[in-house]
């Protein structure tokens, strides 16, 4: 019960997180790496409902001696393998690591007003994505995939049709269960079942939360990761047959900041560039999936 009351104490305090967090436009240096430096830590967006790429920590307290902003999480307080990656980014910068978490359709949407430097949040370089935020090169990519309770009758996608099925708001898994343009840098397997219903919630870690309890879907999307997260966690559900599409995931900058992102992306890039080339971004995908999911970018 006392865990249980900590997170719900920790998911308050991320929800007010987007109200006064500040990065680069705070300062008075001339773009978003030298705001970072100046200020000693790199505020980073990322998802705390999001098992195992991130999640609240709830077994550690905040320490006092962080840089963080008060409303902003410590590494100490989150979890997981976009967290380890970026604790890495701050590591390389030689600055603290901390974290906002805003809602994913305010991240996706660009025009951050300065709030946070970059997300670290497993998006999905898309076309659409690409007009409002730069994408640094990618870091992993994992299969996107369908999950049903354990004991439902559903044995194929097709046996769905006509259903309702949960996604994540402003999610690729809801573009395509909508049958929207996921565009030319993913690989589709397979078509949404006939006639689907969506059913879209803050994040999709919500719909694998809620499916025993809901009667307004019979399954929901998401990555093979959160659905391999969530049986392991004792959750009575199966992915229903192979992935649906894969997807390339990369670290995000906001088009929009006030100040020039350009020179933070490229050391992000040369970060993960190093960290495919030397085994740190492997080791990190096989300690929080037991997978490597980052094979494809290794040079």
């Amino acid at each position: 019960m006392k865990n249980l009351l900590k997170l719900a104490g920790l998911l308050v305090l991320a929800s007010l997180v987007l109200a006064a967090c500040s990065g680069g436009g705070s300062s008075g240096a001339s773009d978003v790496l030298g705001a970072i430096n100046e200020r000693g830590y790199i505020l980073v967006s990322t998802d705390p409902n999001y098992e195992p790429q991130s999640f609240l920590n709830t077994e550690s307290s905040r320490p006092t001696d962080t840089k963080c902003p008060q409303d902003a999480l410590t590494t100490a307080e989150m979890q997981g393998f976009d967290v380890d990656v970026a604790i890495a980014i701050g590591d390389s910068l030689g600055v603290e690591t901390c974290f906002a978490t805003p809602s994913w359709d305010l991240i996706t949407a660009g025009s951050w007003a300065d709030k946070w430097d970059v997300s670290v949040g497993s998006m999905t370089v898309t076309a659409d994505r690409q007009k409002v935020v730069d994408f640094s090169v990618p870091y992993y990519g994992t299969p996107a995939v369908v999950a049903v309770l354990a004991d439902s009758t559903f044995k194929s996608l097709d046996d769905l049709a006509g259903q309702a099925l949960c996604v994540g708001t402003a999610t690729t898994y809801e573009t395509w269960l909508s049958g929207g343009d996921l565009g030319v840098g993913l690989t589709v397997f397979a078509q949404p079942p006939a006639d689907v219903t969506t059913v879209s919630l803050e994040t999709d870690q919500l719909c694998a939360q809620g499916i025993k309890d809901r009667t307004d879907y019979a399954g929901y999307v998401t990555s093979k990761t959160v659905v391999e997260a969530n049986i392991a966690a004792g959750f009575p559900v199966v992915q229903l047959g192979d992935p649906v599409f894969s997807e390339d995931l990369a670290a995000a900058f906001d088009k929009g900041s006030s100040l020039d992102a350009a020179s933070l992306r490229a050391k992000v890039d040369e970060l993960f560039t190093a960290m495919h080339a030397d085994g740190r971004m492997s080791e990190l995908s096989l300690k929080w999936f037991n997978v490597d999911y980052t094979t494809m970018y290794k040079k």
